[in-house]
């Protein structure tokens, strides 16, 4: 009887709520599907955006984010950190296609609650990572620590900035995209599929060693792409 009870309360203590922010439909309900299969989620909830995934945190301060950093507006890393902080029962999962080496250092540096998976990486150690910060344990995939220790380059990492870094199409994609138009807006203006406008956005955001528009606006406006009078019409 003691060690059925013992049992019990300990796997009460693993059952942890899970926020999915990330409003790409296919990775969310991938991860939606994984995480449903496990016996120590109570409950799982989505956030499409900062704002929501703020609200969430408020009724939920205790969860799990699984959080696509690169498809939110966050001003960058420091806010994402400032976010932390004021949760900080919260566990992280970064969970990207890209994300640049000085991100990456900064926000691991800051905290042991935030872990890191590429959504290119095994189901295995997506699974590890999931499990890990259950058990409010740090995992970071193999991929990065490799890039943390080798500080080599890579498709992670951010690359230098010059102006032959962005074919023509790519530049007239970014000055849509820092004028404040969505992949779908940008899609229907150039009668392009949405699908494609957002393979040009990963690969701008990748080239430049960014993570959100903010940080893509910042470099648009450095290299002329856009201008200050046209961004504040």
């Amino acid at each position: 009887m003691r060690t059925f009870v013992a049992e019990f309360f300990y796997s009460s203590l693993l059952m942890r709520e899970f926020i999915i922010a990330d409003n790409q439909d296919i990775s969310k309900a991938g991860m939606m599907f994984l995480l449903s299969k496990q016996k120590e989620v109570s409950l799982l909830l989505e956030a499409d955006n900062k704002a929501e995934l703020i609200q969430q945190l408020r009724l939920h301060p205790q969860a799990v984010i699984v959080l696509d950093y690169t498809l939110f507006n966050f001003a960058g890393a420091d806010e994402l950190i400032v976010l932390q902080e004021r949760f900080k029962e919260a566990d992280w999962i970064l969970f990207s296609d890209e994300l640049s080496l000085n991100f990456l250092r900064q926000v691991l540096f800051s905290s042991m609650a935030f872990g890191v998976v590429m959504k290119d990486n095994s189901k295995e150690e997506i699974m590890t990572a999931i499990q890990c910060a259950t058990r409010k344990q740090r995992y970071i995939c193999n991929h990065v620590s490799n890039l943390l220790l080798s500080g080599a380059s890579s498709p992670l990492a951010a690359s230098s900035v010059d102006d032959h870094l962005l074919t023509q199409t790519e530049k007239n994609i970014l000055k849509e995209i820092a004028l404040g138009k969505t992949t779908k807006e940008i899609a229907a203006e150039k009668n392009l599929s949405f699908h494609t406008i957002n393979s040009h956005r990963k690969n701008i955001f990748r080239k430049l060693g960014v993570n959100n528009v903010h940080e893509a606006t910042k470099y648009a406006m450095r290299a002329g792409i856009v201008d200050l009078a046209e961004y504040y019409i």
